[in-house]
């Protein structure tokens, strides 16, 4: 664990023993969060153009870790965030997609509270949108979502506060099926900043142009209109919003290849409401972190994958009426987010 990090503010309330006030008083409540675990069942490997190395086999063994953590809280977690990319999309070419899968969804069984799962590139490797509708990582069924067929969602774990998931794979061209509508259109806003044959290779970095490539993607304009709805709702209400999503929106709290497609309209929506406080994403193994000028706090969480196998990337965050500080562990640094 590393020192607490805050952009503006001291930490003067947390201890060792659970992150408490300094009257004592308990938090809100607390929920946990890992992003990027990308189990196979196979030796280390490397990333795509083979300059990382990627711990496959022991992302089960940190997410073990996790569990067990969580589970040993004094205020035991309420739910917990995985952030997308939970196994890797070499799961596909060894027929283990669906044997990964339970592999993960069994250890996160191990515990009680409920996971809510982020939509990432890797799952879309490894799945249709229809097969991943029909799965455990569908945890938002039955809840007020975008549209059909749409991965995003919201709920209330408390009074006063709000959890939006949003599906960053929205606009895609994977994951969506070739004659679709919302295929034509991502495939016609790559390709207007992407001349290149291989679509995961960038363009380019300058001004973040690098971000159109294939295993990002977008938010339609009906999902955005949606959020903005959810937002209106939490403002009237006077609720504190964080919202989460696999890939950053922006582009100080993330590597630009790593950034949405179209970043700068999630950021307008989330710009104008108040009650927006933070905006957790995962996608970028390094991780990250800005606080923008709104006071809206955009965490990138380290990846699981990279993660070496004497190490930690997961985290658990204290839920208070004036802000939330995450305890980090491993690669993850502890934080205090102000509202």
């Amino acid at each position: 664990m590393g020192q607490f990090h805050t952009s503006a503010h001291s930490v003067k309330h947390a201890t060792q023993d659970g992150v408490q006030l300094e009257d004592g008083a308990d938090p809100l409540f607390t929920f946990g969060v890992i992003a990027d675990i990308q189990y196979a069942d196979l030796d280390d490997g490397f990333n795509f153009h083979g300059t990382r190395k990627r711990y496959y086999r022991s992302s089960l063994r940190l997410l073990c870790n996790a569990n067990r953590r969580w589970a040993a809280e004094r205020v035991r977690p309420s739910f917990v965030l995985q952030l997308g990319d939970v196994i890797d999309g070499s799961n596909r070419r060894h027929g283990a997609s669906q044997r990964a899968l339970r592999a993960v969804m069994d250890e996160f069984g191990n515990y009680a509270p409920a996971v809510h799962h982020v939509w990432g590139n890797h799952e879309f490797y490894n799945f249709s949108r229809s097969e991943l509708l029909s799965s455990a990582l569908n945890s938002g069924a039955g809840g007020d979502r975008a549209g059909d067929g749409v991965h995003a969602y919201h709920f209330s774990p408390a009074p006063g506060f709000r959890f939006v998931v949003l599906d960053a794979y929205d606009l895609s061209v994977i994951g969506r099926e070739r004659r679709s509508d919302k295929y034509e259109l991502a495939f016609k806003l790559i390709k207007a900043h992407n001349p290149n044959r291989n679509l995961n290779e960038p363009p380019g970095y300058r001004h973040w142009i690098g971000r159109f490539v294939q295993f990002n993607g977008g938010f339609s304009q009906e999902q955005l209109d949606w959020l903005h709805g959810v937002l209106l709702g939490a403002d009237e209400k006077k609720e504190k919003v964080v919202v989460v999503s696999h890939i950053p929106v922006h582009p100080l709290s993330t590597d630009g290849i790593c950034l949405a497609w179209n970043y700068d309209k999630v950021l307008s929506i989330l710009n104008s409401h108040k009650s927006v406080v933070c905006f957790m994403a995962g996608h970028d193994h390094d991780g990250g972190y800005y606080l923008d000028t709104s006071g809206i706090h955009h965490l990138t969480l380290e990846g699981v994958i990279e993660t070496p196998p004497d190490s930690d990337a997961f985290g658990t965050v204290y839920v208070y009426e004036d802000k939330m500080v995450l305890k980090g562990n491993g690669r993850i640094s502890d934080r205090l987010l102000m509202y």
